[in-house]
């Protein structure tokens, strides 16, 4: 009740940071980062390809094979600002080592599991530790670099996103294919376990350790964490129901109402009146809705959230449409789709480098490229049928993926571009938080105009519609990139010469974080 209630907390606002040269591990730290950030987006999109081995292996029922998949996502949105928030608070590296055990555990166990109950909490358990990781990740980046630096940083990070994406299902297929159905859907986990051994072990000797100033009251607001996770629960869980678990007639007995995502409302009107509330008190709040001021982060966030909406629910329907109406393996459904994420992955890599240059007109342009590339596979769907379809697709998705890295981590460097260090994992996790619910919204809806369309004609008319309403989405984050780079236009804008002091000036409190284009 005294002195034993107190910690330390990570001074990245110390004023002597400034003078400091940057950290010259920082490269071989952000590698780290990388790494252990692939492993949990890889199991995103490795596990799909091994369903039908886990029904077989453990004799999951549809209901259980749509928790391992949607119960990863779900309890890795519960997570992200939380999780954000304790790395601004104690410190980064003890978290993301933390986050790295616990999915390495979590791995384990769900490829020791003896039964679909197992497997299910050893998911939740999974998705809960990726999210208590990804948060580190993008406060690291905002905590060692600065500048160009940083956004050559972000645009490594939207390679690996765009890698991971593409290579899930492919190396999912591999492992079985080399060792069967029943050895092979277990080493799609177990091969997590040497990579989270290397990255703990690289973590405790290259990323930064907490800079430790003035002894504060940790203050988690624990109120707030219920209100915000009720929040992401109540929104998520009938979207990833709904998304996962739809089928030819669109429905399916016991899915989440609807109304319940009214509820996440209302959840999160109290979380705003609450958060408010325990500023005015002088206390600090899970989530300072100051960071809704922040020049370029509330813009940035819209784009995020809708284009992920568009964008992840293509590879929904083509990987689907593949295999359901033209015969593909999960092998070959999965390599149809990789032009989209290769392109992203290579495009994001150069995207890093520009973004300092262009700003948001580089992410404008990205999500013109995107929605001219789904016009042609809309053109391509009308006219080509059968097996050469995959074939006849990979230009157009090539150029949508281009497109695709020209968006995501470039609009991720400019959202949190002049947000406080300090508040770069609380950040960081509430624009992935949207960017989750984006998805599963995203997923539930193209999804439902796939199988409705798909139930009253054919296939192909589902997918058309379904990738339409993709390109309706990615045509509505293009217009809010649009008015944020209006918006910028009117502002006026430092000259080159002025960006280092802009960068301290940002946030008014010297903090040194650049402010990007």
């Amino acid at each position: 009740m005294t002195d034993d209630r107190r910690t330390h907390v990570v001074d990245d606002a110390h004023p002597a940071a400034q003078d400091e040269p940057p950290d010259p591990r920082r490269w071989r730290a952000l590698a780290v980062c990388l790494v252990a950030g692939f492993m949990t987006l890889l199991d995103v999109s490795i596990v799909n390809v091994a369903l039908p081995s886990i029904q077989q292996g453990v004799g999951a029922s549809p209901s259980d094979l749509q928790w391992i998949v949607s119960g990863y996502a779900l309890a890795f949105g519960l997570t992200l600002v939380g999780a954000g928030r304790v790395g601004d608070i104690v410190g980064r590296r003890p978290v993301f080592i933390a986050g790295v055990v616990l999915f390495g555990a979590a791995s384990l166990a769900c490829g020791l599991a003896s039964s679909s109950a197992v497997l299910v909490v050893a998911r939740l358990v999974q998705g809960a530790a990726g999210g208590i990781l990804n948060p580190q990740v993008s406060g690291l980046i905002q905590q060692m670099f600065s500048g160009r630096e940083r956004g050559r940083a972000f645009g490594m990070l939207g390679a690996t996103i765009g890698i991971s994406t593409a290579v899930g299902p492919i190396v999912g297929g591999l492992i079985i294919n080399a060792l069967g159905p029943d050895a092979g859907w277990r080493w799609i986990f177990f091969v997590n376990l040497p990579i989270a051994v290397v990255a703990v072990i690289l973590a405790r000797r290259w990323l930064p350790a907490p800079r430790r100033a003035r002894s504060a009251r940790l203050d988690l607001d624990p109120v707030g964490v219920v209100l915000l996770g009720g929040t992401v629960l109540a929104l998520l869980l009938p979207l990833v129901e709904t998304g996962r678990g739809s089928g030819p007639s669109g429905s399916r007995s016991g899915a989440i109402p609807w109304w319940v995502a009214m509820i996440g409302l209302v959840l999160a009107a109290a979380f705003i009146a609450w958060e408010r509330s325990y500023t005015r008190r002088g206390r600090s709040p899970l989530v300072d809705l100051d960071l809704f001021r922040v020049p370029g982060y509330s813009p940035g966030a819209t784009v995020g959230l809708i284009y992920f909406g568009g964008f992840t629910g293509i590879f929904f329907v083509l990987t689907i449409y593949f295999q359901d109406a033209l015969g593909y393996s999960p092998l070959l459904a999965g390599l149809a789709v990789t032009p989209f994420a290769a392109g992203s992955a290579v495009a994001a890599a150069i995207g890093g480098y520009l973004v300092g240059r262009f700003g948001r007109l580089l992410v404008t342009a990205g999500l013109t490229t995107v929605l001219v590339g789904l016009v042609v596979v809309d053109l391509v769907l009308a006219h080509v049928s059968g097996p050469q379809l995959g074939w006849a697709l990979l230009v157009p998705l090539l150029v949508a993926g281009l497109g695709s890295g020209l968006v995501i981590s470039p609009n991720v460097t400019l959202t949190l571009a002049a947000v406080p260090v300090k508040r770069a994992g609380t950040a960081g996790g509430l624009l992935q938080t949207g960017q989750r619910i984006g998805t599963a919204a995203g997923i539930a809806l193209i999804g439902a105009v796939y199988f409705a369309v798909s139930a009253t004609h054919d296939s192909t008319r589902g997918a058309v519609w379904a990738l339409r309403v993709a390109a309706g989405l990615v045509a509505v984050a293009l217009l809010a990139s649009g008015l944020d780079l209006r918006s910028r236009r009117r502002q006026p804008q430092p000259t080159r010469d002025d960006e280092d002091e802009a960068a301290g000036d940002a946030t008014g409190d010297g903090e040194g974080v650049a402010t990007g284009p």
